[in-house]
């Protein structure tokens, strides 16, 4: 029809390519839609696997971790590479700390081991901006690492997404 518009998504589409990302639950957030949000991410991580947590940010994210600021996806990718190949064994709580429309702000403690057998317990906050396809454009986060001895662990469950019913920070007095 002349005149008649295709929308960009359907062009695109049409090319092979999805340009409309959704990552649910999606802003604006409530309570319980920032919970079920902090726990899909909690595990993702938890599964250490690089490729599959990014796609939960945007193409053009921008994070702090640490002493670290990558930009994008590959950035972001290439980090959680690195931290993974010195963070062993690592089991991570994430708990919810505010929200308000589009930002969440978490706490969280992980447990990891070093290649020499040193257990830490890191403890941290995040602060997480979204846009709204529910995908992460800003990610601060501060951390800090307490040496551990092995007795003094906490996170027991194997490997993988923490099992649900098993306590989170507030209930471990973390």
């Amino acid at each position: 029809m002349p005149g008649r518009q295709t929308c960009l998504p359907c062009q695109n589409a049409a090319k092979g390519r999805n340009i409309l990302e959704s990552r649910p639950p999606l802003p604006p957030f409530s309570r319980e839609t920032a919970i079920e949000k902090i726990r899909l991410a909690e595990d993702a991580w938890n599964s250490r696997d690089p490729a599959r947590i990014v796609l939960a940010y945007s193409p053009d994210t921008r994070w702090r971790n640490r002493v670290d600021f990558p930009q994008g996806r590959a950035q972001a990718q290439a980090l959680l590479e690195r931290k993974w190949r010195r963070e062993l064994d690592y089991r991570l709580i994430k708990e919810l700390w505010a929200h308000d429309g589009h930002r969440i702000a978490v706490r969280f403690a992980y447990e990891w081991h070093d290649d020499a057998g040193q257990w830490y317990r890191s403890y941290g906050n995040e602060n997480w901006a979204f846009a709204e396809n529910g995908l992460m454009t800003h990610r601060h986060a501060s951390i800090n690492d307490l040496p551990i001895r092995e007795d003094e662990r906490k996170f027991f469950w194997p490997l993988g997404r923490r099992p649900d019913g098993h306590p989170g920070l507030s209930e471990m007095g973390l």
